[in-house]
């Protein structure tokens, strides 16, 4: 009778048996194939670099050029969109059907006023207002409070109230001018300045 192993690894001639054989090699492939299933797992998460003066504002499609008022949402999905206006990035995500349906977004950034370079989680951060911004929402980001400095959901709430900048349009709408966002973007194109 042949010698066996505790799971009968061995056949006669102390050889592995076939099954043993396949085990291990399946064994083999899964522990090569894991750091790649899990890299395809992470999750993005941080701002993506922004090119300013090259890279346009999702709702408005005016190029993004005063970092100290950018603003990024990361959708449930996991997808980023880039904003030169705090403004323009709440009234965006309020017009999203995943936001109608009660999910929020992953993330939402927007750079402080003070610097130009630190990005800020947008729901933590406080407001001064009265600045002119690029959309004249007029609010910008600070790290901590200070005098006068109101918080995010306040700052939404006024921006929500105020509409939808004059400097703007959805895709479809006229701004208040009553030129719709081509003419705008024609004269963006063209060198003019539209802001």
């Amino acid at each position: 009778m042949p010698e066996r192993g505790a799971h009968g690894a061995k056949a006669a001639g102390g050889r592995v048996s076939r099954r043993v054989a396949c085990c291990r090699l399946l064994m083999l492939a899964g522990t090569l194939a894991l750091p790649g299933l899990l890299a395809g797992c992470s999750e993005e998460k941080g701002p993506e670099p922004i090119r300013y003066d090259r890279e346009v504002c999702e709702i408005c499609n005016m190029i993004i050029s005063d970092p100290r008022f950018a603003a990024q949402i990361r959708d449930p999905e996991g997808r980023v969109h880039k904003f030169d206006d705090i403004g323009d990035a709440i009234h965006w995500m309020h017009s999203q059907a995943w936001f109608k349906a009660g999910k929020r977004p992953r993330e939402f950034w927007v750079k402080s006023y003070q610097d130009g370079k630190t990005w800020l989680d947008a729901r933590k951060a406080w407001y001064v207002t009265g600045v002119v911004s690029p959309m004249d929402y007029g609010f910008a980001a600070l790290a901590k409070k200070r005098s006068g400095a109101i918080s995010y959901e306040e700052m939404e709430r006024r921006v929500l109230e105020k509409g939808l900048s004059s400097r703007c349009t959805m895709p479809g709408q006229h701004s208040a001018n009553g030129h719709g966002q081509d003419n705008e973007h024609r004269q963006t194109r063209q060198g003019g300045k539209t802001r």
